[in-house]
């Protein structure tokens, strides 16, 4: 079968299509023929070889995805094959078929067509720990997100706004603010404005929740805003961009990591929090019950993912290349 075996580590170039064996089933398994491929920020670090959560080389990158069921293992029943699901993994996404535990899956939302389903199950699941189990949102709280028009930014907003906040978008060009306040927010500032912290400081001086997926300066400047009682949470560093070859972009990215003091907490009776989806795969049953409300909330508030491009699977290079352009809005995603 047709798969993305990562070798080495590089720029999109590095993204070559190989001719592998086609993945065998064992006792708990299931074999799901994909249809589409979500493509995560995540994705775009473990080409870098700067994600610790990837797999060791070689491995076939890609998290999520979409597909149906094609082959089940001896003690799963065959009334599931044929159904469609929706895949969350540490690797093997980026291929014609793959297989994994049937922990690792969960049904496709009947309302949504097969690349909607694709373009939910990590962003929406991120974006909820995010705003329910760690930030607590409360309605009419005012929530500020940063990369407020990537997939998992867009999804923030839209299940912030749907729970009664005020939000409001940090995005990186002008061209995106009109996105961000299509999705709900109230809102959309240009980060790359050099007086965007003063339009943020004069929009409210009472930020109850930050969502940060930037890191750096922007992360920096985050912290400034948080109000008393205020919730920071950390969902990515999309900043990072270390260049092995170059020694000079060690420092910075050391410097672009997210750290706070805690003395700087304590003067404002304010938490910094953070989450990462994939070390929850460890406890599948809470993930499950987790990903159950979540399932409700968008069926009662009526959410859809907002998806930018599809490319064919063959050009998964370029679909990281227009990623790392900063130009995408909502999920891009690779159609096999």
């Amino acid at each position: 079968m047709n798969a993305y075996v990562l070798k080495r580590t590089g720029g999109p170039g590095v993204l070559k299509i190989s001719d592998i064996p086609e993945p065998q089933i064992h006792h708990n398994q299931i074999k799901i023929r994909l249809h589409y491929i979500g493509i995560n920020y995540a994705d775009i670090l473990s080409r870098k070889g700067l994600y610790g959560w990837a797999p060791k080389r070689p491995y076939v990158p890609g998290m999520e995805a979409m597909g149906t069921i094609e082959e089940v293992g001896d003690n799963i029943e065959k009334k599931f094959i044929g159904m469609k699901v929706m895949i969350g993994n540490k690797g093997g996404c980026y291929a014609e078929k793959i297989v994994t535990r049937v922990e690792n899956v969960v049904p496709a939302f009947r309302t949504y067509n097969d690349a909607e389903n694709a373009a939910f199950l990590i962003n929406y699941l991120t974006a909820w720990v995010g705003l329910i189990e760690l930030a607590k949102l409360k309605k009419g709280e005012k929530v500020l997100v940063t990369a407020a028009a990537s997939g998992v930014g867009s999804a923030v907003v839209q299940i912030a706004k749907a729970l009664g906040a005020d939000v409001y978008g940090l995005v990186g060009s002008a061209e995106k603010i009109s996105f961000v306040e299509s999705c709900g927010a109230l809102k959309g500032v240009n980060y790359n404005s050099k007086t965007y912290l003063e339009t943020l400081k004069r929009q409210s001086s009472d930020y109850n929740v930050i969502v940060e997926m930037v890191g750096g300066q922007v992360f920096k400047d985050m912290s400034k805003l948080i109000s008393p009682f205020g919730r920071l949470v950390v969902l990515g560093f999309a900043s990072l961009d270390l260049k092995k070859w170059n020694p000079l972009s060690w420092l910075k990215t050391w410097r672009d990591i997210p750290r706070i003091k805690i003395d700087y907490l304590a003067r404002i009776s304010a938490a910094i929090m953070a989450t990462h989806l994939g070390y929850l795969l460890a406890d599948p049953e809470k993930l499950r019950y987790l990903y159950y409300d979540l399932n409700k909330f968008v069926a009662e508030n009526d959410i859809r993912p907002r998806i930018d491009k599809i490319f064919p699977f063959a050009e998964a290079a370029e679909a990281h290349r227009y990623i790392e352009s900063r130009k995408s809005m909502g999920k891009v995603l690779l159609q096999v």
